[in-house]
């Protein structure tokens, strides 16, 4: 592994409040006549992808949006339920984009930029507006005023929620507003198409090459920038909450064109999953964090205590975490909470099959409150959770276990949303920007939507002002090695003809990640994992099985070369968490934790971004880093007591 270059954020300088206020004056603009000159590539269709392609063909670029799915609406945004952060103070509880921005840095353990938190912060409020604008669908109180609820790691309530389809809503407001400008021709859609290479000309990016999954074909398509919106990695672990065909392809494709890949073993344990009942199972379903405003959470107080938790009396109850955390209570960040729930069953007082989960119990708020509320705060979950586990969440206590849930590493970007290779744009959950080590609940959908209707609109202007590009035809040489990397990769995917299916090898691969790159890791595991997961590629590539042909609709084929893709991002995930000696957020080492089982950061030697450069197959990535400064916030030991 070699260390080379220190990176610049490019953040503006002066007062943190006013950064932002800065860049926008002093960025150079381009004419609304000179807009129509420019094309722009946006991969993903998801709360930043819909957001950003609307908001750019609104401004008169001309916009091609891709989506491996039949529809935009089916991008992975659609499952968030819980809600969107907003420094609106709505409450007049004390909130403000000041509490938002410390509350953010704080959860992510001190290991974000200050000037893209602070900016998402101070953003958060137009997001909200933009959103009734288009008609979504809020929840609102008696008076009719929009309705607030609280989330994990904030003492305010400053979560705007639409029951728990909150993504879905948000989604359906940007899939309007795409489509309106699909309607007037401003932006062209590309369903089921997938990313397979990133075409880079002297050293820009300048277009993509994509496989029409309906037919086969190969194809480039060239633009004058490049935005990546294809959402995290979680499904490197198989089992995670995200939907069965996210992935890591385009990001990872970059990756090995040039573009740094910035603190991949970052990854958040969601603390509120339904517990794994199977090897069968391909995915696991989320429970909101919303949940944890009204639910309590315990387990036994006695460990190996198999009885019924309504056979349980009170004081044979252990509310671990309003025990350990009074000031937060069973609203503590979700790493926090996802450790803790770790450490108990470890502890033999885990509940249900195998004692892997804690119960997340209701009987108090509905006694407070009455069944009714609960229902219209939290209907559809309980409906979920009782067709997934049969169980009356009303009448007995709901069984959770946490979860891979989402995945604060991603492509680095500087202030511009912009990565190393210049023309590359890296939106939402793809990059590594605004989360540090553990994001926030109710802030996914903050952020992507912060990036595609407020940011990239700014910065992608100008980038166009300052740069001269030329045209560029398809026949270039750079587009037909592109191509022949890509045909290349599949028909040796195709020719292998072994007897391992590409799903077992994933869920190994995944098995042996959580176990020892998951909620916790150590040196050992570690290593190991560098030993173990290069042994498994190799034995991908020589005994998986992969039917059909490439000229046809062929999911098998599809999802081979994603998981050819975590196999090699697998292991640079590992060996960032290898490098990283320090617990911070949802990267915790068994080797740096206070007496009392706290994640323990070592600011002097690990506070900074580590963003990784690929330099070949079977050769080491080399690391570079971006130091983060803090002027406004100084790093403390995170305490939720």
């Amino acid at each position: 592994m070699a260390l080379t270059t220190t990176l610049d954020g490019k953040v503006p300088s002066g007062p943190l409040e006013k950064k932002w206020d800065t860049y926008k004056s002093n960025v150079q603009l381009v004419a609304p006549a000179n807009k129509r000159r420019y094309t722009i590539i946006v991969v993903g269709t998801g709360l930043a992808g819909a957001s950003a392609a609307a908001s750019l063909g609104e401004l008169g670029y001309h916009v091609q949006a891709f989506c491996f799915h039949d529809s935009p609406r089916r991008a992975h945004s659609i499952a968030a339920q819980g809600g969107i952060n907003a420094a609106k103070n709505y409450q007049n509880d004390g909130d403000s984009v000041w509490r938002l921005f410390y509350d953010t840095i704080k959860g992510g353990d001190y290991r974000s930029r200050e000037g893209n938190v602070y900016r998402l912060s101070e953003i958060s409020a137009n997001i909200i507006d933009q959103c009734v604008a288009q008609g979504v669908p809020f929840a609102r109180e008696y008076g009719g005023l929009l309705a607030n609820r609280s989330f994990g790691g904030a003492q305010v309530s400053r979560t705007f929620y639409a029951r728990g389809q909150t993504g879905q809503q948000l989604l359906l407001g940007a899939y309007s507003a795409l489509m309106r400008q699909a309607a007037v021709g401003k932006v062209k859609l590309f369903p089921r198409h997938e990313m397979l290479e990133l075409i880079v000309v002297d050293g820009v990016a300048r277009g993509i090459v994509t496989r029409n999954l309906r037919t086969g074909a190969i194809q480039s398509h060239l633009a004058d920038a490049v935005c990546l919106a294809t959402g995290g990695y979680g499904n490197v672990f198989y089992l995670s909450t995200n939907a069965k065909g996210s992935n890591v392809t385009a990001v990872w494709r970059a990756h090995r064109k040039g573009a740094y890949f910035a603190n991949p073993c970052y990854t958040q344990i969601h603390p509120t999953c339904i517990p794994v009942t199977g090897d069968y199972q391909s995915k696991l379903t989320l429970m909101s964090e919303s949940l944890r405003n009204d639910g309590r959470v315990w387990v036994p107080a006695k460990a190996g205590d198999t009885r019924s938790p309504d056979r349980i009396p009170e004081d044979e109850r252990d509310y671990y975490l309003e025990r350990k955390y009074p000031s937060f209570g069973n609203l503590v960040p979700r790493d926090v909470a996802s450790r803790n729930a770790k450490m108990v069953c470890d502890e033999g007082k885990g509940v249900g099959p195998g004692g892997l989960g804690v119960y997340l119990d209701f009987t108090d708020a509905i006694a407070r409150d009455g069944l009714s509320v609960i229902k219209e705060k939290y209907g559809n979950l309980f409906d979920m959770y009782n067709e997934i586990t049969a169980e009356d969440a009303y009448q007995t206590p709901m069984r959770i276990f946490p979860a891979i849930h989402y995945t604060m590493g991603g492509l680095w970007v500087d202030y511009d949303l912009m990565s190393n290779v210049p023309g590359l744009f890296v939106l939402g959950e793809a990059n590594f920007s605004d989360h540090g080590a553990n994001r926030l609940g109710a802030s996914a959908l903050m952020q992507g939507l912060a990036d595609g209707y407020f940011v990239i609109p700014y910065t992608i202007g100008g980038y166009f002002a300052e740069s001269k590009l030329g045209k560029i035809p398809t026949d270039h040489a750079a587009c037909k090695d592109a191509e022949r990397e890509a045909s290349a990769r599949i028909e040796k995917l195709l020719s292998i003809k072994g007897k391992r299916t590409v799903d077992s090898i994933h869920r190994e691969l995944g098995l042996m990640l959580w176990n020892k790159c998951g909620m916790s890791r150590d040196e050992a595991g570690l290593k190991e994992l560098l030993e173990q997961i290069p042994s498994l590629r190799e034995e991908f590539w020589r005994d998986v099985t992969v039917t059909g042909s490439a000229g046809t609709f062929n999911q098998v084929l599809e999802r081979a070369g994603r998981v050819a893709d975590f196999l090699e991002f697998a292991e640079t995930m590992v060996l960032d968490a290898l490098d990283r000696r320090e617990s911070c957020g949802g990267h915790f080492r068994e080797e740096s934790q206070t007496e009392d089982g706290e994640a323990l950061r070592d600011d002097e030697n690990f506070c900074h971004v580590s963003a990784w450069e690929w330099e070949g197959e079977n050769h080491a990535p080399t690391l570079h880093k971006e130091l983060l400064h803090f002027e406004e916030v100084h790093p403390t030991q995170r305490s939720y007591k």
